[in-house]
């Protein structure tokens, strides 16, 4: 069976997964796994292979609207190098300090490939699940998308230095706890929006109406061949890791006034359906082993 399968399979089996994090006891706590071959391009520096690891599983507790307490990660290599090691440590340590947590340690374990698994721990007495959204209300999207799809192309140009500053993005923690007051659901874009949306009417039986022009970073620009790829780099490549949710009408403005990132609306949430400019939706995205 391919990843959603399997996921959906744990669903059915386990109660409590599902969302983007588990809920137990006011704490919420989510685990990821990241591997050479498939999450770090060749150019990729270890200091960004830690914040980027890290902040993977910080992004499931933002997309919780909880606050970010601590990660742990363990850390798998053919070998210990101490520079590339200590650059591991301080990307991690760095991107749980953005958002206001601790990096607490892990485990070593010799590997044959560069191989690294996180967990996030959180803290909220009110999480905001998926299955929450509303027809009628407005679907919005903070940040912009495509930063991780550009960084790709540009690591496969030699351009190093800069796809390693667009891979490292800040877990939007702050974003989701304001968010949170309001939010009738929410997950994160690491699967890419489109795939995102569908997951997200899923959850809630419900449908979602999207308009152009999404809020698609510049960076894309810089790399796509032509519309029909920007598109896709900025819709359905993933990894972007910004927050989708459903927020009452009546909220939004004042959600845009108190986050401190841009809060893009792009859509509604209907009946049924997933559309973007009035025509289907394809669910597309990333997907582990593809």
């Amino acid at each position: 069976m391919d990843e959603r399968a399997a996921l959906a399979m744990v669903g059915r089996q386990l109660p409590a997964a599902g969302d983007d994090c588990a809920v137990v006891d006011g704490q919420v706590l989510t685990t990821d796994m990241l591997h050479e071959t498939t999450d770090f391009p060749a150019g990729t520096t270890r200091y960004t292979a830690g914040w980027r690891a890290v902040g993977a599983s910080l992004s499931d507790v933002a997309a919780m609207g909880a606050d970010a307490t601590a990660a742990v990660a363990v850390y798998g290599a053919p070998d210990f190098d101490p520079d590339e090691l200590t650059a591991f440590l301080d990307g991690a340590s760095d991107v749980c300090e953005r958002v206001g947590a601790e990096y607490v340690g892990g485990d070593l374990d010799g590997h044959e490939e560069f191989t690294v698994a996180t967990t996030a721990l959180g803290r909220t007495d009110d999480p905001v699940l998926r299955s929450g959204a509303r027809e009628g209300d407005v679907v919005c999207v903070t940040g912009t998308l495509g930063r991780s799809g550009a960084a790709l192309r540009l690591f496969d140009r030699g351009e190093s230095e800069r796809a390693n500053d667009l891979f490292r993005f800040v877990p939007r923690v702050a974003a989701g706890r304001v968010l949170a007051k309001n939010a009738t659901a929410m997950m994160d874009s690491s699967d890419g929006l489109a795939r995102s949306l569908h997951q997200l009417a899923e959850a809630a039986d419900c449908g979602v109406a999207v308009e152009s022009p999404l809020p698609i970073d510049d960076s894309v620009d810089e790399v796509a061949a032509d519309a029909d790829d920007r598109f896709e780099l900025g819709a359905c490549f993933g990894e972007d890791f910004e927050l989708v949710c459903t927020l009452p009408e009546s909220t939004v403005e004042r959600a845009r006034e108190q986050v401190a990132c841009p809060l893009t609306p792009i859509g509604t949430v209907t009946d049924s359906g997933v559309t973007i400019d009035g025509e289907p939706l394809a669910d597309r995205g990333y997907s582990h082993g593809e």
